[in-house]
């Protein structure tokens, strides 16, 4: 009986560690994570607001600008209103962390933001930044 106890404890313990934060990764490696709930962080290379396409989609590429990007995080038109300061001016040139669930679209990693708190200013050494966005 002792022995089932001792296990299921370690077990609960293996189970609420993997429960923690998302891991966090570089853009590059986003593509080694679809599927999974992961924080990507990153400079923003470049950040367009498609005001006159479908969905009204701002796309914040990571890293490297489109068509060569490596990342992007996509703000949908019906969520950019959530944010205190429009995207393409709160998130240019700085550096970013985009916390979701990472999928592929067209073959490139992405992660879909539907709220502010998925992303996150930091410093270059990957603190909160104070000045926020």
């Amino acid at each position: 009986m002792r022995k089932v106890a001792a296990t299921l404890a370690m077990l609960m313990g293996i189970s609420f560690g993997l429960a923690g934060a998302p891991r966090v990764i570089s853009p590059g490696e986003a593509a080694e994570h679809v599927g999974e709930k992961v924080t990507v962080c990153g400079k923003v290379a470049t950040v367009t607001y498609a005001e006159r396409v479908n969905g009204r989609p701002t796309f914040i590429n990571l890293d490297k600008p489109f068509p060569n990007h490596v990342f992007t995080a996509v703000i949908w038109g019906e969520d950019r209103g959530k944010f205190a300061e429009p995207p393409e001016l709160a998130f240019r040139e700085k550096r970013i962390c985009v916390t979701g669930t990472v999928k592929l679209y067209r073959r490139r990693p992405e992660i879909i933001v539907r709220e502010p708190a998925q992303i996150r200013v930091v410093t270059a050494a990957g603190r909160e930044d104070p000045k926020g966005p």
